[in-house]
Formats: C-alpha cells, structure tokens, sequence
C-alpha cells in the first residue's frame, strides 16, 4: 500500500522518490566485475550493454549513434530534428552553440520551423544501416502518422515514439488521434513508446503491443516541465511503479515481457545502478552523451521541448565536455563525479551486490537515503 501524505486538509498526496533518494545495499555475496554480463537483448537484437543515446539533437548526429552503436549500445537519431530538416545542420548546430542565453529559445523556434524531408529520413537511416548498428530513428507522436511510412521504408529496426507524456487513449478534438494498439499490431517493426511515469498508463501503453516503454516525464537536464507546467514524476518511484505494472501485464498476457527503459534523470553512473535497481531493464543516456567530445550540440544541450513553438518546456543548458564517448561509456576515468565510465560503475555495482547479469539487479535490496550534496 503506497503510503500518502497530507499536504493540507483539502488534499493528499503520495511520497515519491528521485534517484539520488536512494542507495543499493552491497550484498553477502560479491563478485569480480569482470565476471559480470552487461548485455541487452530487446526483440531481435542482442547489444553489448543496457544502453540507449537520447533522440535529440545535441546528442546524436548519424556518426555519433554510428559510434554509439559500435560502442555496443543504440543510438536513437531524432527524426523531427535538424538532421531531417537541413541538408548539412553542422553550421546551424556551430550557430546554436553560439546563442547568448536571451535569444536561444526564440532562435530555436525559428530553426526547427524549417519543415521535414522525408528524403532526408532516408537518408539517414540508411546511414546507419551501412555501418551495420542497430538503426533506431524516433518520432514525437503528432508525427507519427504523417511519416512513419517513410521511416520503416527506410529500414528501422526500432520504432521509437517519444514524447514528454504519451498515452494510448490521447483524446483529441481537431484531429483523428492515433490509435496506438492497431498502428503496433500492423507495423512490422519493433516499438518503443513513452514517456509514461504511472502503472495505469504504463500497463495501458503494454497493452497496444510495444516492445518497450520509456519511463520518464520531464525529468532530464534539459527540461523545464515542472517550473512552466507544475508535472513531474520522481524517477526512482516511476521506474518502480511501471516495473510493476510489467509484472501485472505478464501475468494479463500469459507471460509477454515489456521492456522498461529509464528515460531522464540519467546524468551519473550511480543514477544508471539506482535506475536498473528500481526495475528498469535499460537506460537512455541525454545529458551524459551530450557531455561527450563528439556530441553535436558542442557542449550545450536541448530537447524538442525547448524547440516548441507555443509553449517550451525545455531550455538549452551547458553541460559541458568530461571526455571521449568511448570514455563516458568505458572509461578509464579522471573524474570521481560519476560522469566517465558509466559501463565500468554499473559493472562494479553489480560485482559489490552480487548479481551476474543486468536483469537479476533489478533484485537488489534498496534503501531511502535522501542525499545532499552539501
């Protein structure tokens, strides 16, 4: 029974916990880390470790989810970004790194208005396709209708739809809304679909027959969700939440596994631990990878959110650069600050608990431990 608490005599709510509220227990029994198996198999395709690069465009570029790819996890190109709105986004992307704080949300307005070429969504997965990674492209749910015919004539192995709340009963009154359950039951392609932070919805977007959930709502670096709309869910309860529901619809659907993906609030290596710990079978990466030296947006980093052209949710922060991808993944590390070898920690938590692969984590004893980085 979830425990509530009140917030005055007309309302109640529920505890919720982030990441950083929580903390594994080292188990009795512990292994060498390199006796451990960091592999992920979703649908068809095995990779080296349970790791997904953010669609968006100050993270991936079709060489960076190359590289993101044969560093053993996929990368996710955004296919309402720049790269399906301009031939060469390189001068666009040097232009955004350069906007003073002021101008950079009403310039990335201005920029991402250019429309969308499907040509171009060709292009570029085809890109991906000839460097023989798993080709994984992402459309927000308002587009998947007008192009999704163009994305799996490209050739993806993994549908990705991502938005910042997706829901399988979206009511709409201006247009015909798209029915989740029958476009998954007819494509013949994989798909990953959220965000999604409560078991109701989670086991709602299960049941339309996606292969995997992204749990998350507003949670990432570059977001600004809960200042301008007042919504957020705390990653570590979402996660445990919609890990539960996953076990609901197991036992619903005699047996058929969902995989849940973390999807914000992944900025350190202990964040990816904590995340798995809480349920989650994967996790997708954004500010960690656009910390890297080749991550598109030099430095800087924005979602689609920031990029609207009614009301943005998101802004464009400076993150920085730590290191090489290979580094943010693999280490070696020069940082104590949990930023560079994200692979090498997960590894090591698994070895201190006592787990061997990535799934039997999800097992390991939690505790609340509000932390304070004071």
């Amino acid at each position: 029974m979830s425990h509530e608490v009140e917030i005055g005599r007309g309302k109640r709510g529920r505890r919720a916990y982030t990441l950083d509220d929580i903390a594994l227990v080292p188990a009795r029994r512990t292994r060498d880390p390199e006796d451990v198996n960091v592999g992920w198999q979703i649908d068809a395709y095995h990779v080296d470790i349970p790791l997904m690069a953010a669609p968006m465009d100050s993270v991936m570029s079709p060489q960076t989810a190359i590289a993101f790819g044969r560093l053993g996890g996929i990368g996710v190109l955004d296919l309402d970004g720049l790269w399906t709105r301009y031939e060469d986004p390189t001068p666009i992307l040097d232009r955004i790194a350069h906007l003073g704080q002021e101008e950079s949300i009403a310039t990335l307005q201005r920029l991402y208005s250019e429309p969308i070429k499907p040509s171009l969504m060709t292009a570029r997965l085809k890109q991906l396709r000839e460097a023989g990674v798993v080709v994984a492209g992402k459309l927000s749910p308002q587009r998947v209708q007008k192009y999704w015919r163009a994305v799996v004539d490209a050739g993806v192995d993994l549908f990705i739809i991502r938005g910042s709340t997706v829901s399988a009963e979206h009511v709409s009154s201006r247009r015909e809304p798209l029915n989740l359950k029958r476009f998954i039951y007819e494509l013949d392609v994989p798909v990953i679909v959220g965000g999604v932070c409560t078991d109701t919805a989670a086991l709602h977007l299960m049941r339309t027959g996606a292969a995997g959930v992204l749990v998350g709502f507003g949670g990432g670096a570059a977001h600004s969700t809960r200042r301008s709309l007042g919504v957020h869910a705390p990653m570590a309860t979402a996660i445990a939440d919609v890990a539960a529901a996953r076990r609901d619809y197991m036992d619903e659907s005699g047996g058929r596994y969902v995989h849940v993906i973390a999807d914000g609030s992944v900025g350190r290596s202990g964040d990816l631990s904590r995340a798995i710990a809480c349920g989650a079978d994967a996790v997708m990466l954004g500010a960690a990878i656009a910390r890297a030296e080749e991550a598109p947006g030099r430095g800087w980093h924005w979602g689609s959110e920031a990029t609207h052209p009614d009301m943005p949710r998101g802004q464009r922060v400076y993150v920085g650069t730590t290191g090489t991808l290979e580094q943010i993944l693999y280490g070696p590390s020069t940082r104590a600050d949990g930023s560079l070898n994200f692979v090498g920690a997960l590894k090591r938590t698994m070895a201190s608990t006592g787990y061997s692969e990535v799934k039997d984590l999800q097992r390991a004893q939690v505790v609340v431990s509000p932390y304070s980085a004071s």
